[in-house]
């Protein structure tokens, strides 16, 4: 039997501020506090703030841990010098994607990651697996212990410069120890997100959130920042083309799948069909690696699709057809869909479609009775 959902050290804060509260993965988290459409806007034009302390935080450390690490990804981390970030898959042995995960080289010797939500012990349990079995490197899980908070848009550096000072923003992909501040807040920063935006995640001890939390939204108020939930959240990185674990690929291992209709087997998915340019290097060993070299040749592709009639928003599931003709081929279907607030509530969407180039015309079977003509085209759509 499921347990009670889980609360971040944050909970209360979103409940003062009039959050929508809904169970993420186990979690309680806000959904939204004005709007999905506000909360959207206002992080593209300002900033936003999110409480995202339900992903996963982990730190390996030793001797040879790069390389170790790159023996497993798809990602070479000999290629990142200390201080900065990454994005990398992790395969199982049929070249599955298991998770991806946004990494952090905190120096010759330690790495840091962040795994989504859901898959933390399926993560710990994998890498724990792989580790050396003469102890020369180790893996420490700081899940629990650890809140996360991204500040993202185009407002957030003059926001956290009058909250932890100017010591403390880095760059896009750089990362170091929080230098000291008035606030006393420490940890870890990295100019990272989930949005697209500049922007930066601060990883803190879980007694220090409410503070930091409280002295941001207090920073950004002049600036216009507003607290932002789960559902612009996903907006903002589908505007991107930024994957979601669980909707856009999932492990066979769980022993489960996507929802119907979408076939059972849909998203299992290696790294070159999900055509993400930044997370993958053919130039060494992994595991998995002789799938994805397949795929370069054969296998689907995971395209944007920007709706040109008007009509019902794509939804994960839907069909992919050739044409608007009764003898349409299907091509494909959507993973991730839904009307983007930047771009006048215009349909987009995901999908994994099979012989179709960008710049094609496709159509999507938004309803039982009802096609809409998209455009096949790289994200992102802003």
């Amino acid at each position: 039997m499921q347990g009670e959902p889980s609360r971040t050290a944050l909970f209360d804060c979103h409940i003062q501020a009039g959050a929508k509260i809904v169970d993420f993965h186990g979690f309680e988290l806000p959904i939204w506090y004005s709007s999905i459409q506000e909360e959207h806007l206002a992080t593209r034009a300002s900033a936003g703030l999110f409480d995202v302390s339900h992903m996963g935080f982990f730190r390996f450390c030793g001797e040879g841990v790069r390389s170790w690490l790159s023996s497993i990804a798809t990602q070479e981390y000999l290629n990142f010098p200390s201080g900065r970030c990454g994005y990398t898959h992790f395969l199982d042995h049929d070249g599955h994607i298991i998770d991806d995960m946004i990494f952090a080289i905190k120096s010759e010797i330690e790495v840091l990651g962040v795994p989504n939500a859901s898959m933390v012990p399926v993560m710990l349990d994998w890498f724990t697996s792989l580790l050396p079995e003469d102890g020369s490197i180790t893996l420490e899980d700081l899940s629990a212990r650890t809140s996360i908070l991204a500040l993202q848009g185009p407002a957030s550096a003059r926001i956290l410069v009058e909250t932890i000072g100017q010591d403390n923003t880095v760059g896009r992909f750089a990362c170091q120890e929080i230098a000291a501040n008035d606030l006393g807040i420490e940890g870890w920063i990295q100019g990272t997100g989930y949005t697209g935006e500049k922007g930066y995640e601060i990883f803190i001890a879980n007694q220090q959130a409410p503070l930091l939390w409280d002295a941001i939204l207090e920073a950004g108020r002049a600036h216009g920042l507003v607290p932002v939930g789960l559902g612009a959240r996903d907006t903002l990185r589908l505007e991107k083309g930024y994957l979601l674990s669980g909707q856009d690929f999932i492990w066979p291992g769980l022993g489960s799948s996507a929802e119907p209709p979408l076939p059972e087997d849909f998203l299992y998915r290696d790294t070159a069909e999900t055509a993400v340019p930044f997370g993958l290097d053919l130039e060494h060993e992994f595991i998995g690696k002789d799938r994805v070299v397949q795929s370069i040749e054969l296998g689907d592709r995971w395209h944007g699709l920007e709706c040109l009639d008007r009509g019902p928003a794509p939804r994960p599931g839907h069909i992919v057809l050739s044409s608007d003709e009764d003898d349409a081929q299907i091509v494909g279907r959507v993973t991730s869909g839904a009307p983007s607030p930047s771009k006048g509530r215009t349909g987009i969407a995901m999908a994994y479609l099979k012989g179709v180039d960008q710049g094609s015309e496709v159509w999507i079977q938004a309803s039982p009775r009802r096609r809409v003509k998209a455009l096949v085209k790289r994200p992102p759509f802003i």
